[in-house]
């Protein structure tokens, strides 16, 4: 197939909020080895992944982390996969490929593995969200703004990024930890295929279509909830899933 080059744009795009992030982290925690625990651990100077899960957005604020900003994200035309682009620059496809040899290295100093590891656990939950493998033109659909019942500001006004990031899980009213327990026991019996980055991807972007159909503009209320938590749930619990193993193949004996 003939590829196309895309050129990132370096888009100030949130990622999931801080309830979504933590659940992946917790998730993630919950089924790690002794020893890889034990590691990260020692890398972490015993901070849990579920706290750990959140760092690479807090230092968004730093001047300094400008040049991380496109490691949240690949900008995807709705048409194509991620083996259909040329991509130029870093994206965060590339940098989980990065993380992992870099994590595995008996050669990499502390401060450099704990780098890597915090932005590692955030990209993983970053690379499940949807609309991080939006449209570059509207900034992953923060450009498109909606009305979603009950949110402060004018008209309970937000945008369609921010309402897969963090509106919709608000509604839940949930602690991460409370989070995480739900959807173990949501999908207990669900066999999650670990793959890769790149099939990590492509799985997100398989959804973005369908969320594009909501126009700019748009009154969003319950039926817009029932209808797409379901899937904000499983691409949490997947990215935790997906973190815990490639955690334990990396630390793990």
């Amino acid at each position: 197939m003939k590829k196309i080059i895309l050129v990132l744009s370096v888009l100030l795009l949130s990622s999931w909020g801080k309830i979504g992030h933590r659940t992946v982290g917790e998730i993630a925690q919950r089924q790690l080895t002794f020893t890889a625990e034990q590691k990260i651990n020692e890398i972490l100077d015993g901070q849990s992944l579920a706290v750990a899960s959140t760092w690479a957005d807090e230092m968004r604020s730093n001047p300094e982390f400008d040049k991380y900003s496109t490691w949240h994200y690949v900008n995807l035309p709705l048409d194509k996969e991620y083996g259909d682009v040329e991509h130029l620059g870093p994206n965060v496809v590339k940098m989980i490929n990065t993380a992992i040899p870099i994590l595995k290295s008996p050669s990499a100093d502390k401060k450099t593995k704990q780098f890597w590891l915090k932005y590692l656990v955030h990209m993983v939950g970053d690379i499940h969200q949807p609309l991080h493998t939006g449209r570059a033109e509207d900034y992953g659909g923060s450009k498109i703004k909606v009305n979603f019942k009950g949110r402060k500001g004018v008209d309970n006004q937000t945008n369609l990024h921010v309402l897969w990031d963090t509106d919709m899980i608000d509604d839940y009213k949930m602690s991460y930890t409370e989070y995480a327990t739900k959807l173990q026991n949501q999908f207990k019996d669900t066999l999650v295929e670990q793959g890769n980055a790149t099939k990590w991807a492509n799985e997100s972007h398989e959804y973005v279509s369908k969320i594009y159909e909501t126009e700019n503009g748009s009154y969003l209320s319950y039926d817009y909830v029932y209808e797409n938590l379901p899937i904000v749930d499983e691409r949490l619990y997947f990215a935790g899933i997906r973190l815990g193993n490639l955690l334990n193949e990396i630390f793990g004996e």
